[in-house]
């Protein structure tokens, strides 16, 4: 080690400490004579499926919601996105099971969020604001709109009210109107409509989309790799079928 000419302690330089720790890298890397790196040369370090092979989500019990909280949802998804002459709504594309499964993972723990203070109102372009992780939101928020319908249909709960009364009370909360407990009814409708759309119109591998009908019903191609012979065809229908992630049924390879 280095010594100071003022004042004489010791002092660490810098370049030393670089270059000492390269020195110790490479000599736990490549002991003498006995490693090398591997070369690749004129072959494929590649199989499909071998990196980041998706999981679809299967049909079944729910991981997160409970039950009532499932009649809940089927509920306000059926009035956000309903079945109408030109196909499925939300509920029978499965935008529950879609939900259901983003508040039991990462996403419904904001794991890869800010969710530090300090809490401030944020303003409508600012994005998610709540102290509340989504699971949270979705737990407290059915619970408050919930108690809100009692108190305004006779005691009942929203999934009981008829589908103009339903119409209302989401009124209500995408304007603010409805007064809830511990949530703001903005706040809480922004977050259910937002991932209303976002299971209505995903790759069916999270849930939603069940048979790829929300691409099937807007001529939405999926996950093609090529397009090249389209790319010309201005104006025109797109004349093949739709591939998820995953890709088809007829394309996976049997036993």
């Amino acid at each position: 080690m280095q010594r100071s000419e003022q004042g004489g302690n010791s002092r660490l330089s810098r370049r030393h400490l670089l270059t000492a720790g390269l020195a110790a890298g490479s000599s736990l890397a490549l002991p003498s004579g006995s490693s090398r790196a591997d070369t690749i040369s004129q072959q494929m370090p590649w199989a499909p499926g071998e990196a980041d092979n998706p999981t679809p989500v299967s049909g079944g019990g729910y991981q997160y919601l409970t039950h009532d909280e499932v009649a809940w949802l089927d509920a306000a998804v059926s009035r956000l996105i309903p079945k109408d002459e030109l196909g499925p709504g939300a509920e029978e594309l499965g935008v529950t099971l879609f939900i259901d499964r983003q508040l039991a993972g990462a996403y419904g723990r904001a794991e890869r969020w800010y969710m530090g203070g300090p809490w401030g109102k944020g303003t409508d372009t600012q994005g998610y604001q709540s102290r509340m992780t989504p699971a949270q939101l979705y737990r407290v928020g059915i619970k408050a709109v919930d108690a809100y319908c009692r108190s305004e249909f006779g005691g009942k709960p929203f999934a009981e009210l008829d589908a103009e009364q339903q119409d209302e009370v989401l009124g209500a909360l995408e304007h603010g109107k409805a007064k809830l407990q511990q949530i703001d009814a903005k706040t809480f409708f922004k977050q259910l409509l937002l991932n209303t759309q976002e299971g209505y119109f995903a790759d069916p591998l999270y849930g939603g989309n069940k048979d790829m009908a929300a691409w099937k019903m807007i001529g939405f191609p999926g996950a093609r790799y090529d397009y090249r012979d389209f790319v010309s065809k201005h104006g025109q229908p797109y004349p093949l079928p739709p591939v998820s992630i995953y890709g088809r049924s007829e394309w996976i390879r049997k036993g």
